[in-house]
């Protein structure tokens, strides 16, 4: 929000600082922006990021490759894996890192190196170097140089043993050094997921590269058939002690297992069965059916036992008897008998009376059958109840031997459990030891015949060409560091950006209302006169006539781009103060050399120019550079005036084009009270004085940072203008002199930014911005070749 759009007492404090910008996503545009402006820089790294890659393409000398393959077969060696207890099988990735560990072992490199004398080969002990290479032992012979004398570890000073004891070390020396070099330059890698190594090594000699790759794949191949050899060895001499102490420890074990059962009588069936378990079965089964018979008796003597008791009369009519007696039985025909007397009974009786002799003597024989078959039933339930005891009797001999059998069963079932496990040890033992026996004939047999798992599927060739230095991987890589490193400048220079650029800027980092953009004006800056020097001595260079036709731009130019922000600022002052009849502005910046004399001499001619009254006050008295830019020559200045109670005709000067009324500041030496004087009452009176005339008074004012005389004169400035040099004020200054001094901030109207590079500007704009379409507003400004021009006039 900008603070030119309230009254000058109730404006907003100032925004919060650029880290605060709240925004927690990847601003692109701002990266995009970034990028274009660093593009340069970019750019010229990646060059020299090319050119050194040419450089060491051009210094480094050629390498050649020669590359041999080796496969780890597991089918070579299944004899070896299978004597092992514990099989060593290559299926892991693991295993492939153990192989590639054993191809780069010293072991390995000190058998390559006895077998070629690579200790004694200048080819391999010295190859070529790069330029880079050479540097750096240079380097390190000069720190070998600076050394008092050459002093091993647990020898001292060699320079001090006899010759023979000297070229011995010397030689071992070499010999260590060869293995140390093999051992780091030789390249050993998995094919992709295969079971193949590529077994590879560069040497400035061809064919010193395919020699040292052969013998390699060579020493590779008799390592691991010596490590087969070694390892059948071991396994035999192992198997071979092993089963001795097998064959004493099955034969133990058998013994134990029939001396056991021999003690505790477990002797058992064809079917394997304890005779103890059989008997039990056995008599388990007789008790059950004892059981039955015992409860089918029970049952019918109780049911016999209370006809019995229910009475003769009540036994005959029961239907459990009829069924229960075969059709022969006494019973039976006593109650046929029975039935048939009885049926005469019941004639005789309808015919002739109870009381015939015939009904009387039918009714005694009835009584006497009743009787006869009462006396049966009491015969037969006597039997049941002899049938009953002896069943009963049986079940419970049958239970004890059950119980004594199942006593027996349990002790010689706890002994079995121990003779079982007597009998798996000894089982177990004599399948391990007929096992061994068999491995141990295997490994007999294998001693004589080693197998290795590895076998050479593609011999080292002599390289036809170079696989290094790669021209195209070189530059490219080269190009990518350039880049990176130009990035790396680029985004330090963007980190170390606390300038101000654009509009926006101002706007949103201090508060102010943004005035528009005063681009460069004339040839290059030229060098500011000294305080000091005189004025005549310096009115008639070429800077001073350059600095005075600076002075005049939007007078000589008013159609341009510099006088169009200058009318901005017009406009922005008659808005905050209208209704003011004359309007004190104060022309400020915040460090020396920002250009706020240009603008102040600028702004004044241009209001001038308009047919405005205007007065140009050089309120710099320790540094009055508007005057020495104007190349006046005066005897008599502001401080003059000031001191003396003078007004401002006694002092002024009048430009003859615009009627623009000028009053000097002269330089007295060192004056250090020029504070006190531009807030004393004569200040005030003068200031006074000179609106009765004037519409608008401008006043260069000395920077706000190394001085405070533009804070002492801020009681009579109706409003101020702020200049900052585009790319050189820092934003942080800016801010913390607003901070520290309200009662200036406050009355700032604007800001300008001073010495803009439009051709830069455009890439600082955000998309849509208008920093990025001045291109096309050059129609209405004009050219900036024509100011170029009138500057220099």
């Amino acid at each position: 929000m900008n603070y030119a759009n309230f009254p000058l007492d109730k404006r907003m404090p100032l925004p919060n600082p650029d880290a605060g910008n709240g925004e927690d996503f990847i601003d692109v545009e701002r990266l995009l922006g970034m990028a274009a402006r660093q593009a340069k820089v970019v750019g010229v790294c990646a060059i020299i990021g090319l050119f050194l890659g040419l450089l060491y393409l051009q210094t480094t000398p050629p390498k050649y490759q020669s590359v041999a393959s080796v496969l780890i077969d597991e089918g070579l060696n299944k004899i070896v894996d299978d004597i092992s207890a514990a099989s060593t099988t290559m299926q892991t990735d693991s295993a492939i890192l153990s192989q590639i560990e054993i191809l780069t072992s010293t072991r390995l490199a000190a058998v390559v190196v006895d077998k070629l004398k690579l200790d004694q080969n200048d080819a391999f002990m010295n190859p070529p170097q790069s330029a880079l290479a050479q540097g750096v032992g240079l380097v390190r012979g000069l720190i070998q140089y600076v050394r008092p004398s050459p002093v091993m570890p647990g020898v001292g000073d060699i320079s001090k043993l006899d010759p023979a004891t000297r070229d011995a070390l010397i030689a071992t020396s070499r010999r260590d050094y060869a293995i140390l070099k093999l051992q780091n330059e030789i390249r050993a890698d998995r094919v992709g997921r295969s079971y193949v190594i590529a077994l590879g090594y560069q040497a400035t000699d061809p064919g010193l590269a395919k020699a040292i790759t052969k013998a390699y794949a060579d020493a590779y191949l008799a390592d691991q058939l010596d490590a087969s050899f070694d390892a059948t060895e071991r396994a035999a001499v192992w198997l071979q002690g092993r089963l001795t102490e097998l064959r004493e420890s099955s034969r133990q074990a058998s013994l134990a297992v029939e001396k056991f059962r021999a003690e505790h009588g477990l002797s058992a069936n064809s079917d394997g069965q304890l005779m103890s378990d059989k008997q039990l079965a056995d008599l388990n089964a007789q008790l059950i059916v004892a059981q039955a018979d015992t409860a089918r008796a029970s049952a019918r003597y109780q049911q016999y036992k209370s006809i019995v008791d229910s009475g003769s009369d009540n036994a005959f009519k029961d239907a459990a008897i009829s069924s229960d007696q075969p059709s022969s039985s006494v019973i039976a025909a006593l109650k046929t008998r029975y039935l048939a007397v009885a049926k005469r009974q019941q004639d005789v009786e309808a015919n002739f009376g109870a009381q015939h002799p015939q009904a009387v003597a039918l009714a005694k024989e009835k009584a006497d059958i009743s009787a006869q078959i009462f006396g049966e039933l009491k015969q037969l339930t006597e039997s049941y109840r002899n049938e009953y005891e002896v069943a009963l009797a049986r079940e419970t001999a049958l239970r004890a031997n059950v119980a004594a059998a199942q006593g027996k069963s349990s002790i010689d079932n706890q002994s079995q459990v121990k003779l079982r496990e007597l009998d798996q040890k000894a089982t177990a033992l004599t399948t391990l030891y007929q096992t061994f026996l068999g491995r141990y004939e295997e490994a007999a047999q294998q001693q004589s015949f080693p197998v290795g798992k590895i076998r050479i599927i593609s011999d080292a060739s002599t390289p036809l060409a170079a696989s290094s230095p790669r021209t195209m991987v070189v530059l490219g890589l080269s190009l990518v560091l350039g880049v990176l490193m130009g990035a790396g400048f680029g985004g330090l220079n963007e980190f170390n950006e606390r300038f101000f650029r654009t509009g926006e800027e101002v706007r949103d980092r201090v508060g102010l209302k943004f005035l528009g953009y005063l681009p460069t004006i004339g040839g290059k800056p030229m060098k500011e006169d000294k305080p000091g020097e005189p004025d005549l001595k310096v009115a008639r260079t070429p800077a001073a006539i350059e600095r005075r036709a600076r002075m005049r731009v939007s007078i000589d130019a008013p159609a341009s781009m510099f006088s169009e922000t200058l009318r901005s600022a017009k406009i922005a002052f008659d808005v905050v103060l209208e209704g003011q009849a004359s309007r004190v502005i104060g022309v400020i910046s915040v460090l020396p050399g920002e250009g706020k004399s240009t603008v102040a001499a600028n702004l004044a001619g241009l209001l001038a120019a308009n047919g405005a009254r205007t007065l140009l006050i050089d309120g710099d008295l320790r540094n009055p550079g508007l005057s020495r830019s104007l190349g006046m020559e005066a005897e008599q200045g502001l401080m003059e005036a000031v001191v003396s109670g003078q007004t401002w005709q006694s002092v002024g000067k009048i430009d003859r084009q615009t009627k623009l009324a000028i009053i000097p500041a002269v330089s007295r030496g060192h004056f250090s009270h020029t504070s006190e004087l531009l807030s004393s009452a004569g200040m005030r009176r003068f200031i006074e004085n000179a609106k009765e005339t004037f519409e608008y008074i401008v006043v260069d004012l000395p920077p706000l940072g190394p001085v405070v005389d533009a804070k002492a004169f801020a009681p009579l400035v109706d409003g101020f203008v702020l200049v900052t040099e585009w790319g050189r004020t820092p934003r942080a200054m800016v801010r913390s002199m607003l901070e520290s001094e309200p009662y200036v901030a406050n009355k700032i109207v604007g800001a300008v930014l001073n010495k803009v590079d439009l051709k830069k500007l455009a890439k600082y704009g955000s998309i849509g911005a208008s920093e990025k379409f001045f291109d096309k507003y050059s129609t209405y400004y004009l050219d900036k070749s024509e100011v170029r021009s009138k500057a220099a006039v």
